[in-house]
């Protein structure tokens, strides 16, 4: 194998394990920003070695080795804990006596408990909510600094200094490498759970630039509540956000027309909905019903959102709808979480059951929340009904001013197409 394609095989193998490294490496130096150093160094030398080499049978453990023999060197070289160094020592030693077989179970012993501990860790409270979202993509989902940078249009060194000052946070702070027991959990969790539906919302409706969706966020965002859901496999919000991602995936094929215009739900074609995403996010919030019911729960605000959109998926037209049901969700969705987001969806479907005045009702109720004032979809749900309810001016200017406060190129051009359909009858 040439050396460019070693290093091509390299470079996948690493992002195959990366989370696993530093999740192991974060145990044993309690420290997430050293152990990304050591994975990255155990890196550098596959780079170095495996081309002459050749890829080792148990790369993952090959991998983890190189970086606790890197974690002895720098613990020696700062005169860290002598009882540390010891007991690295001795480990390595006894990996080599019993041969690679061991450095592959020395990877894999502790890998569901230090992986639900480094995710737990990335998303902490005490980070800003940005700095939480990309240093879990850094460490969890292996994206580069750059690939971060352009998935949320930011400047990369924007992006290096979020991930840098929240490392350097975690360290001062002394945030314990460990998964929260007790009444903190419950909190940990919800950031979490926030954190990945943030990055998958992120790829779902971009917030600004000129494509509507990042695909590649709502894939990392997939596969790290899958991660999740394996780790923590009764915790029913865990399964309720996992179907709810894996139902709202399954359409992402038809929001956009051949040059990547918005299609919106009920324009959609559903026979490109994803069946199999379809399936596997309705089993998901079976189990979800299922663990709050052990528990003794009422489903929670995942499992409720992931209900509404088993309705839509459910359903083989728009018209097949069960509406009445969707109000009925939102209305136990705004109990538990009460929101003038929830009380504007709530609307869409009322309008969609009773009629567009029924909706506009709602909304003009909402038009006094300053939650909303920016909110550019709430001047877009108001001229879509106004339009239906044939307002016509008024629903021209509720457009337009959509318009002004998307920053997303592709909506605002089927905002202002919409705004100018309106004035052309």
């Amino acid at each position: 194998m040439a050396a460019t394609d070693t290093h091509r095989t390299v470079d996948a193998i690493f992002r195959i394990e990366q989370a696993k490294l530093i999740a192991g490496l974060a145990r044993i130096v309690r420290d997430v920003g050293l152990a990304e150093e050591l994975a990255q160094d155990a890196l550098v030398a596959a780079l170095e070695q495996w081309p002459k080499s050749g890829i080792p049978d148990k790369p993952g453990a090959w991998l983890m080795a190189a970086a606790k023999h890197r974690a002895i060197d720098r613990l020696r070289r700062r005169k860290l804990i002598e009882r540390k160094h010891d007991e690295l020592s001795r480990e390595l030693e006894a990996e080599g006596e019993a041969g690679e077989p061991d450095l592959d179970a020395a990877l894999d012993d502790h890998i569901g408990d230090d992986l639900l501990r480094l995710i737990f860790t990335a998303c902490h409270p005490v980070l800003p909510a940005d700095a939480r979202v990309a240093l879990t993509l850094r460490l969890i989902g292996g994206l580069t600094t750059e690939e971060i940078a352009r998935a949320f249009l930011v400047p990369e060194p924007t992006v290096a200094q979020r991930i840098v000052r929240a490392k350097r946070t975690l360290t001062e702070k002394r945030i314990p490498f460990e998964v929260p027991r007790g009444a903190e959990i419950e909190q940990r969790l919800a950031s979490v759970l926030a954190v990945i539906y943030l990055i998958f919302n992120e790829g779902y409706s971009a917030t600004a630039g000129d494509d509507w969706m990042r695909p590649q966020l709502c894939e990392e965002a997939l596969r790290l509540c899958r991660i999740l859901a394996a780790l923590a496999p009764d915790e029913p919000e865990v399964h309720g956000l996992m179907a709810l991602m894996e139902i709202q995936a399954s359409r992402l094929n038809a929001r956009t027309g051949p040059c990547g215009e918005p299609i919106l739900l009920l324009d959609q074609d559903r026979a490109r909905w994803d069946r199999l995403l379809i399936r596997r996010g309705l089993a998901a919030l079976e189990r979800a019903e299922a663990c709050a019911k052990d528990q003794g729960q009422e489903p929670g605000p995942y499992a409720l959102q992931a209900a509404i959109a088993a309705c839509h998926a459910r359903a083989r037209t728009g018209e097949e709808t069960d509406w009445a049901r969707i109000v009925a969700l939102y209305g136990a969705l705004a109990e538990l979480m009460p929101s003038p987001v929830v009380q504007l969806n709530r609307a869409v479907a009322l309008a969609m059951l009773s009629g567009p005045a029924a909706g506009l009702e709602l909304i003009d109720t909402l038009t006094v929340e300053p939650a909303l004032r920016t909110y550019h979809l709430l001047p877009s749900v108001r001229g879509d009904l106004l339009q239906k309810l044939g307002r016509l001016d008024e629903a021209r200017a509720e457009f337009e001013r959509a318009a002004q406060l998307t920053r997303n190129e592709r909506e605002r051009k089927l905002l202002l197409a919409r705004s100018a359909d309106c004035a052309s009858n």
